[in-house]
């Protein structure tokens, strides 16, 4: 049929709109399009705008940045779409003064969305656009819940040469907005999700229905947790892996039997995520590629 794809650009920078909740234009372009000129993107932006399927704002700082969001109306209709089903976007994502709020950490999460997208393209590695979901809520029982700033799911290529093995990670993008000490803390509620067996009122595990961790309901194997940190220099750096390493030192088998790694925004920008920058956080003098296999992959 001829013009079938002819919304397939449009439908993309939707899509990751509603999906990552804002980013500037040269995220989206980036991301939609990287072989053509950005004034292409700009135009689909502004076509999708005058559409009343996102809107924008301009961030009196760095720049006098433009940050585009979906309107509500472009989030009701990218949720009916087959790639976004089931997703539940926050329900502030398509109000200006929150995205205005919002927007250090969250276009930071989506630029470290970026760094890994670019790498899996020039690895000829497996990783789309929409395989970085950010805040998926995690139950860990209590009313309380992990909630990561993304999960990303990343298909290795024939240049690892293991036939493609599928990882999983959590990500936590930290820009130094909390002590390190509420840093390090993450690390016990990731232990608890690891471990966390819903109970079932009136229901006992039996031999043919075993009691099972919430997380298996998702995962053939539990995620991968990596933390990326921004916004301190390098002393501040170190104090923050270092509170990590005490963190992990509290629980047990956990950081053992989970790959958890660290490493600056900066690093993942200069070598790209799969150069061997990230330290495991129960021994932070090892500098290991995320990729590396920690536990058995599927």
């Amino acid at each position: 049929m001829i013009g079938v794809d002819a919304g397939s650009g449009d439908r993309m920078a939707l899509a990751m709109l509603a999906q990552y909740r804002m980013a500037t234009a040269d995220q989206i372009h980036r991301v939609i399009a990287p072989e053509v000129r950005i004034e292409q993107t700009r135009r689909r932006l502004a076509r999708l705008y005058v559409e009343g399927l996102v809107d924008r704002i301009t961030l009196p700082q760095a720049g006098r940045t433009r940050v585009w969001f979906p309107t509500s109306y472009g989030v009701q209709l990218a949720s009916e779409w087959p790639e976004l089903r089931g997703r539940r976007p926050s329900r502030t994502v398509s109000d200006p003064t929150a995205v205005r709020l919002k927007a250090g950490h969250t276009l930071t999460v989506t630029e470290t969305a970026l760094v890994f997208l670019e790498d899996a393209r020039r690895r000829g590695d497996v990783c789309e656009p929409l395989d970085w979901i950010p805040e998926i809520h995690h139950p860990i029982g209590s009313g309380e819940a992990v909630i990561p700033d993304a999960l990303l799911y990343y298909r290795r290529g024939p240049a690892d040469g293991d036939n493609g093995s599928m990882l999983r990670a959590f990500v936590e993008v930290d820009r130094a907005t909390m002590g390190p000490e509420r840093l390090a803390a993450k690390l016990t509620a990731y232990e608890r999700l690891y471990r966390y067996v819903p109970v079932v009122p009136g229901r006992r595990p039996t031999l043919q229905e075993p009691a099972v961790e919430e997380w298996r309901r998702r995962y053939p194997l539990f995620p991968r947790v990596l933390f990326v940190l921004d916004g301190t220099g390098p002393a501040g750096v170190e104090n923050r892996i270092s509170a990590l390493r005490a963190g992990a030192g509290l629980l047990a088998r956990f950081p053992y039997d989970v790959p958890v790694l660290v490493t600056p925004l900066t690093d993942l920008l200069q070598h790209g995520p799969s150069a061997p920058v990230w330290r495991p956080v129960h021994d932070p003098g090892q500098r290991v590629r995320w990729t590396a296999s920690g536990h058995r992959q599927t």
